[in-house]
């Protein structure tokens, strides 16, 4: 076993969701921390702080979100498995570099705890309003992956899986967790390191003179050199070729490395999307919810059933890339869908692309508090009798 994966703390834990982010991060590898206090995501941040220099790893308390996310990408670059956590107003100023770390391809993982919006709004409560700027925050045109947890066993395993995606297709990605998730405390296992899946970035096979920074494998990712192992560099910001010289004036080397940087997640898209289906076989109302709210729809699920309602929860563990061909598929067999989560419209907008938004009930809440399983069970109601109170 390595010194890396010697650190792993296993056994069965009774934490909170920021905690247990915090532990798996350092499961898969993380050995960098770089961020600036922001509730409701602090607690991961101060486990990290003590956390990382008991396994050799370094936390650093920036002066802003737009610095740490700058710090992550040259610590990605420098061979680190870097990570940064925040909430609503810090991931707003993170989202510049993250858009440069799309463009660098440098893997990095981004905790969102999410809180009610816009702008300070509500500190300690929860929300689920981030779920468009993951995927859009940036400018240009590029993929993201997020996911979604639900448990605080979840924000472990799922924290793992955010650094095996960034590392497999050197992006970044984002873990959008919610307040409540965030700060309940839950059992938590930690299993044997060799039970922990990790995935390390691809490396050169070349020697350093014949090392191109930005030319793509078969499955469109290019190995990484790091910094300092004799490797030449040229990373920019701006459009560049596979050298990684800048390009700005060639429209060919635009719309080659743009769909390169799209395309080596959208091909992937049906390896990456996960979610849970329940109660989904004989279904004739799904509800669609993820996150916090997902737990509430499960339980109202289980009234409707007692109810006699043929009802069932399709659960993203994935946001982005959004499953558009599971609720394709899924449009076929049930008659309704209801969509529940803590905004005024997001993910909803995304079903209402693959499926007759007359189909659909819609339940949001603003923030203030969680959906409770009879608030969707009248969802579900209202979902069978053609949207009537």
């Amino acid at each position: 076993m390595s010194e890396e994966r010697r650190d792993v703390l296993t056994g069965t834990y009774f934490v909170i969701g920021d905690v247990a982010a915090a532990e798996g991060a350092i499961a898969a590898g993380c050995r960098f921390f770089a961020g600036y206090p922001i509730t409701p995501s602090s607690e991961l941040a101060e486990h990290m702080a003590v956390r990382l220099p008991e396994v050799g790893g370094v936390y650093i308390q920036m002066e802003d979100e737009l610095g740490s996310m700058a710090a992550l990408v040259g610590a990605s670059y420098a061979g680190a498995k870097p990570m940064t956590a925040t909430s609503g107003p810090g991931f707003s100023l993170m989202q510049e570099n993250i858009g440069l770390a799309a463009m660098l391809e440098a893997p990095v993982v981004v905790v969102n705890v999410m809180r009610g919006g816009p702008s300070t709004g509500q500190p300690t409560k929860p929300g689920q309003q981030d779920v468009m700027q993951a995927k859009w925050g940036s400018h240009g045109d590029y993929e993201i992956i997020a996911l979604a947890p639900s448990t605080v066993q979840e924000c472990f395993d799922f924290t793992i899986e955010a650094f095996n995606y960034a590392e497999q297709y050197r992006t970044p990605v984002i873990v959008l967790m919610d307040e409540i998730l965030g700060h309940t405390r839950e059992k938590l296992v930690i299993p044997e390191p060799d039970q922990i899946r990790v995935v390390n970035r691809k490396r050169p096979k070349v020697p350093p003179e014949e090392y191109k920074p930005f030319e793509p494998e078969e499955d469109l990712v290019p190995p990484m050199a790091i910094l300092g192992e004799g490797y030449r560099f040229y990373a920019t910001g701006l459009t560049h070729n596979e050298q990684g010289f800048p390009r700005t004036d060639d429209p060919y080397e635009q719309e080659k490395l743009v769909r390169r940087l799209c395309d080596k997640i959208r091909r992937n898209k049906e390896k990456i999307v996960r979610v849970e289906e329940y109660m989904l076989e004989d279904a004739d109302v799904a509800v669609i919810a993820f996150g916090s709210v997902a737990r509430a729809a499960k339980a109202a699920v289980k009234l409707a059933r007692k109810k006699g309602i043929r009802a069932g929860l399709l659960r993203l563990k994935t946001i982005w890339p959004f499953p558009e061909h599971i609720i394709e598929r899924l449009a076929e067999s049930v008659k309704s869908f209801v969509v529940a989560e803590l905004n005024y419209g997001q993910i909803v907008r995304e079903v209402e692309r693959r499926v007759d938004y007359r189909r659909i009930t819609f339940l949001p809440k603003f923030g203030e508090a969680l959906h409770t399983p009879h608030e969707i069970l009248e969802g579900i109601v209202r979902s069978v009798r053609g949207g009537k109170p």
